[in-house]
């Protein structure tokens, strides 16, 4: 009895939670240009997954040349930033950018060689998309 009424309060906890406006700021994009921007980022969690990984296992140059090149400003172009950009809010250009440069800090970070450094500068990419997924949204 005590199970059930524990769960009937949390999903009533829960429908109460999803039941809140969203109060994000909402981007409209063409079709083919939101699922670009989430293919994109799934593309970034994997890579921040990836270089987690890689710090994991003490591959600090590894990690540095996959933040560069997925994340970092050296992967701009292959993300398609600037088609992009041109549909974003301002605020929302603005953490795409301190991400991308987050990450080659980052990526510098890591090619000292220190791990304590470099986590730290990877929270620095993360804190990015926070702050960007606090405040915008595309659906």
């Amino acid at each position: 009895m005590k199970k059930s009424l524990l769960g009937v309060v949390l999903l009533l906890f829960v429908a109460n939670a999803w039941a809140e406006e969203d109060e994000r700021k909402m981007v409209k994009l063409p079709e083919m240009m939101q699922s670009h921007m989430l293919a994109n980022m799934r593309n970034h969690l994997e890579t921040i997954n990836l270089v987690l990984l890689q710090l994991a296992n003490g591959e600090l140059d590894k990690a540095a040349d996959t933040a560069e090149q997925r994340l970092g400003m050296s992967s701009l172009d292959k993300h398609g930033a600037e088609h992009l950009a041109r549909f974003m809010p301002e605020g929302m250009k603005k953490a795409g950018t301190a991400m991308h440069h987050a990450a080659s800090r980052f990526a510098l970070r890591a090619q000292e060689g220190e791990v304590l450094p470099a986590y730290k500068a990877l929270q620095d990419v993360t804190a990015a998309c926070v702050a960007c997924h606090a405040a915008y949204r595309i659906r």
